[in-house]
């Protein structure tokens, strides 16, 4: 078996040597030096009895202190006594305690062997009958043996020079061997003894620089406010409490101390996570814990800590108290309940998310005792919202829905709750059972509120709004049928034209998987080349020659014959399509323009959200480069609705497109969105007055005609040109010409023709224009089949309404009327109107009234005349 040796070293892992050791030499710095040169004041302090004792034992011994015959007795002495007043005095002195503890060593060794070896040469001259090896001299060797503690080097020394004169002049061999024996003996038991000090104060340097090390640690870790530490005593009061945590509370620490913990803590709370009771549990159990979430109970304001603790016992088993540590959780519950708010509400608009909106909606679905709830749901779509976000960029679309959701909290208050759903979309849930004719005027309310202009970024932006209503429980008694009915209700109003409200109604889901199957049909059309285009002639009013042709999109369905515009382009806005089938409208326009004859332009129509997009002009240059097309022949029509957005891009786009050298229409003028204000800086070519004005504009009493003389004024001080659209008969023509419009588009020079058809008529007849068509215009004629009661001359015969109008009517049912016949008819119960009869052919007559009827207030039928 190996015994293993401790090995003392020193700096950079040398061995010491025997000097080091013996605390002689320099040994390094992995210890304290006081294990050296500590005990050096001790024996400083002892040393007055050291002298004192051996003056009492001289002087019992005899011997003559201060004998005037022995001046060497009196030398010795002196010597004594000065080797003793530096044992006494240096070791005090701020010079001697300056000096390294290994110097120091070298200093005392000198003075502690002088001390003995006086003393002993002082008393065998003072005592000569005794000599120097006597037991007086021994016992004050080994009193200053006893002095010198655990200081074997120094005992040594002393006991060499208490020795030394009797070993080398009195001693027999045999003591000689003794005391030399004795000798060798303490300087072994002084090397030991060194070395297990060394051992024994390295480690204790260990110990005293981890703990020095742990206690800085944990004051850096307090201040740093990270956590804080706590200790209590047997009855679970505070006996320490971290400074930082007193400042925390705003409270001294002296006034903590001797608190019980459980005052500094708040009472339990099972919403919070019952951490006080808990923490209450633990401390009467007197077991450990860990992480226990509590609340302050002295702080000012709401603070959350973690605390952990564990019992202390003594080394008997006796319960000493708790001591802990606690770290401050409040930024992290702070964290967690601004992470559950977003969770809750949306970020951008502070309004419930889509989370917390089917949340509450199945709460107001659920009703009690198995009985659904009553509510409403409104789904809401911004009109035009994409048009923004794209033309100003996202952060002007983000300013924009923060502000409609501003203005739909101010509607809506205290009456439900409004959330947004995702993008432009938004739901205001309406707990309660409402009737529909307050819904619908809540919806209007925000419809008009939402459709006020908005100011972004300094631009006036003006957007709308499409509601879909389902209520619960006639219309689902789950969230999911009220958010699907919603929805559709929703693509219905959208469908409709936009900015208005829908009720939901069973139809709506034909109606919705017939749109989406147009959908698909249009996205099938658009790649296999499905849709075509038609050409309808502008014609010059002075020089009746076609000028120009609008090209008009038609799509051909192969099962359902051909679908209107009025269907396709809002589902291929909506789907994204209107992009790609724009572009190729514009292509193929332009191709089929450059075979035409070189003084015929052609019209394209550009949808708003077309014109807001920046690539716009690139892809008309690009059109017009492909074609070989004169930009001078390309016209572009754009609506009053690219207006809504009246900024910088809108005024951009104008420049860009009229460098391009392309002339621009403004179409379906005066419906809508008309302002003045664009007319002034928008460098249109032409105005386009709307089919609704042109249309029965020569009927006695229509307004139509003054509105059409004050656009062409209008348009005559701009230096604009003017279109009139719709013309369809030949009073309407011929006031059109009287009015002053420059150009006239409508049936009454023909229908759109496609790009055959056009070419073949340049063949035959060039740009002449002829005028085909109705001579007059009627008002519109509504068809029904309504049995009458006609009363003439004190009869009444039975016939039949096959279609009527506000001015006349055609009647089946009776032969051969001649024509001036005055009668009567009952069109309903108690409404009776004159007429008289223009035209009869067999069986129908057609009939002119005394005065114009308004055909949608007809009651209904009389019960006993209806078949």
């Amino acid at each position: 078996m190996t015994v293993s040796r401790t090995v003392i070293s020193g700096p950079q892992g040398r061995p010491l040597g025997l000097l080091a050791l013996l605390g002689l030499a320099e040994g390094g710095a992995d210890a304290s030096p006081s294990w050296i040169a500590r005990d050096f004041i001790q024996v400083a302090n002892l040393w007055p009895l050291m002298l004192l004792a051996k003056l009492c034992i001289a002087t019992l011994e005899g011997a003559q202190l201060l004998a005037p015959g022995h001046p060497a007795a009196l030398a010795l002495l002196a010597l004594m006594l000065l080797a003793d007043g530096l044992l006494m005095i240096a070791p005090r002195t701020s010079v001697f305690q300056r000096q390294r503890p290994h110097n120091q060593h070298w200093l005392i060794l000198p003075a502690v062997f002088l001390s003995g070896l006086s003393f002993s040469c002082w008393l065998g001259y003072a005592s000569q009958p005794s000599g120097p090896f006597t037991v007086p001299n021994m016992a004050i060797t080994v009193l200053a043996i006893c002095v010198f503690g655990n200081r074997r080097l120094l005992s040594t020394g002393y006991f060499f020079g208490a020795v030394l004169i009797a070993v080398t002049q009195h001693a027999s061999f045999g003591q000689t061997g003794l005391l030399i024996s004795c000798l060798g003996v303490m300087m072994i038991t002084t090397l030991r003894q060194a070395k297990a000090d060394r051992e024994r104060a390295v480690e204790r340097h260990k110990l005293d620089s981890q703990a020095q090390r742990s206690d800085r640690l944990l004051q850096e870790y307090e201040q740093s406010g990270r956590g804080w530490f706590w200790e209590t005593d047997r009855q679970g009061c505070l006996v320490y409490i971290s400074q930082t945590l007193a400042e925390t509370l705003n409270v001294p620490g002296d006034r903590l101390v001797g608190l019980p913990i459980t005052e500094i803590i708040r009472p339990g709370d099972r919403q919070q996570g019952d951490g006080e009771r808990t923490l209450g549990f633990h401390l009467s159990a007197r077991t450990g814990f860990s992480d226990i979430a509590v609340r302050a109970a002295m702080a000012r304001d709401e603070r959350w800590w973690s605390i952990s603790g564990q019992p202390v016992f003594t080394e008997y088993g006796q319960f000493h108290g708790f001591r802990g540590s606690g770290t401050d959780l409040t930024e992290m519950r702070r964290s967690q309940a601004e992470v559950a708010r977003l969770a809750q509400y949306d970020s951008l608009t502070g309004l419930a998310n889509r989370v917390q909106m089917l949340s509450s909606l199945e709460q107001a679905v659920a009703g009690t005792r198995g009985q659904p709830g009553d509510c409403a749901l409104m789904m809401l779509d911004l009109d035009r919202f994409k048009s923004v976000n794209d033309t100003m960029g996202h952060p002007a679309g983000d300013a924009l829905l923060r502000q409609v959701s501003q203005r739909l909290q101010r509607v809506i208050g205290d009456k439900g709750l409004v959330g947004r759903q995702g993008g432009d979309e938004f739901k205001v849930i309406l707990p309660g059972r409402h009737d529909q004719a307050v819904l619908g005027q809540l919806a209007q309310t925000i419809i008009a509120s939402l459709a006020q202009p908005y100011s972004i970024e300094g631009n006036a932006v003006v957007i709308g709004v499409s509601i879909g209503i389902s209520a619960c429980p006639q219309d689902g008694v789950t969230s999911d049928a009220l958010i699907r009915n919603a929805d559709l209700a929703l693509y219905a109003a959208k469908g409709d034209g936009r900015g208005v409200h829908r009720f939901y109604s069973p139809e709506m889901h034909a109606d919705a998987e017939d749109r989406r199957a147009l959908e698909e049909d249009l996205r099938h059309a658009l790649a296999a080349d499905g849709l075509h285009l038609v050409y309808q002639p502008v014609v010059s009013s002075i020089t009746e020659r076609i000028t120009g042709y609008e090209a008009l999109l038609r799509w051909q369905h192969p099962q359902r014959g051909p679908i209107s515009p009025a269907i396709f382009i809002p589902i291929a806005e909506d789907t994204g399509l209107i992009a790609q089938i724009g572009e190729w409208v514009l292509r193929t326009a332009c191709r089929d323009a450059a075979q035409w004859e070189h003084s015929i332009r052609v019209a394209v129509n550009v949808s708003p959200i077309q014109f807001a997009n920046p690539a716009l002009p690139s892809t008309v240059m690009s059109a017009l480069a492909a074609a070989q097309l004169d930009p001078e022949r390309l016209e572009l029509e754009i609506t009053e609705n690219v207006f809504l957005n009246d900024d910088a891009d809108t005024d951009a786009m104008f420049t860009r497109l009229k460098a391009i050298g392309v002339r621009l229409a403004l179409d379906d003028f005066g419906t809508g969105y008309s302002s003045l204000g664009y007319l002034k800086k928008a460098p249109f070519d032409k105005i386009k007055i709307d089919q609704s004005f042109v249309r029965g504009a020569a009927i006695k009493g229509s307004r139509n005609s003054a509105i059409i003389k004050a656009i062409v004024s209008l348009a005559e001080a701009l230096g604009m040109d003017t279109t009139a659209e719709g013309a369809e008969t030949q009073d309407e023509l011929e006031l059109i010409r009287q009015l002053g419009c420059s150009h006239i588009q409508g049936y009454v020079y023909g229908r759109p023709m496609l790009m055959a058809d056009v070419m073949d008529r340049q063949r035959t007849v060039g740009t002449l224009a002829h005028a085909e068509g109705f001579q007059s215009s009627r008002p519109e004629r509504k068809s029904m089949l309504r049995t009458i009661a006609v009363h003439h001359d004190g009869h009444v015969y039975t016939g039949r309404v096959r279609n009527i109008s506000a001015t006349g009517a055609l009647i089946e049912g009776l032969w051969n009327v001649p024509a001036g016949t005055l009668f009567a008819i009952e069109l309903s119960e108690n409404q009776f109107v004159n007429v008289t009869a223009r035209w009869s052919r067999d069986d129908r007559m057609g009939v002119e009234f005394a005065g114009a009827v308004d055909i949608s207030k007809l009651r209904a039928a009389p019960k006993a005349l209806a078949s």
